[in-house]
């Protein structure tokens, strides 16, 4: 299954697990987190939530890395909201959340510019002592790039440069088109010459 995952092919993954169901082989954590990444893969949340429910019938403990994997599958299909459902599920559950099932929730109030909800999950972040990174900090730019939010992409910024953090291509895209939606065309230049002092 894990092949299956890392060869995106999420069909043959679930058909090996359905295999394993019918059988007498009892699929264990690790099989299950595999094909929850394929989905992941798929962009297909609603399989990849499917088997999480899967789990618990299963009698399987659910872990951090197959709700991260289910996060960023609704990330792929902009189901930011589903994203979130299940980080407070992982809370309920007394899972501990990490750097990357954050991350792909940040990733995920992308799609719709749910800024407010993406900076209260860098908050969350802060309080629990969970490394922000430079991942992090991109998408929640881009996020509120996506809102409007030029501003507060702008103070996001400045935490990085504060925290000589490396910035990307992607840090610097989303920072510029930030300005650009917010008619801020001076702060889009400098940042297009930070951008290239960078590479």
């Amino acid at each position: 299954i894990s092949a299956c995952e890392k060869g995106c092919e999420w069909i043959k993954a679930l058909q090996l697990l359905g295999t394993m169901e019918a059988g007498t082989v009892q699929p264990d954590a690790i099989t299950y987190g595999a094909a929850i990444s394929a989905c992941k893969w798929a962009g297909d949340w609603v399989k990849a939530v499917w088997l999480l429910d899967a789990m618990v019938q299963s009698k399987v403990q659910r872990h951090t890395i197959a709700y991260s994997a289910a996060i960023s599958a609704c990330k792929k299909d902009g189901e930011w909201i589903k994203a979130l459902q299940l980080l407070s599920i992982m809370a309920d559950e007394r899972l501990q959340t990490d750097t990357i099932s954050l991350n792909a929730a940040v990733s995920a109030c992308e799609t719709c510019g749910a800024w407010s909800q993406a900076l209260l999950i860098l908050t969350t972040m802060v309080k629990g002592n969970i490394e922000l990174d430079t991942i992090t900090y991109s998408a929640a730019i881009s996020v509120c790039e996506k809102g409007g939010e030029w501003a507060k992409a702008m103070e996001l910024l400045q935490v990085m440069v504060q925290g000589k953090m490396q910035m990307n291509i992607i840090t610097y895209s989303a920072a510029i088109s930030a300005c650009e939606k917010g008619c801020e065309w001076v702060k889009a230049l400098q940042l297009l010459g930070a951008m290239e002092q960078d590479q």
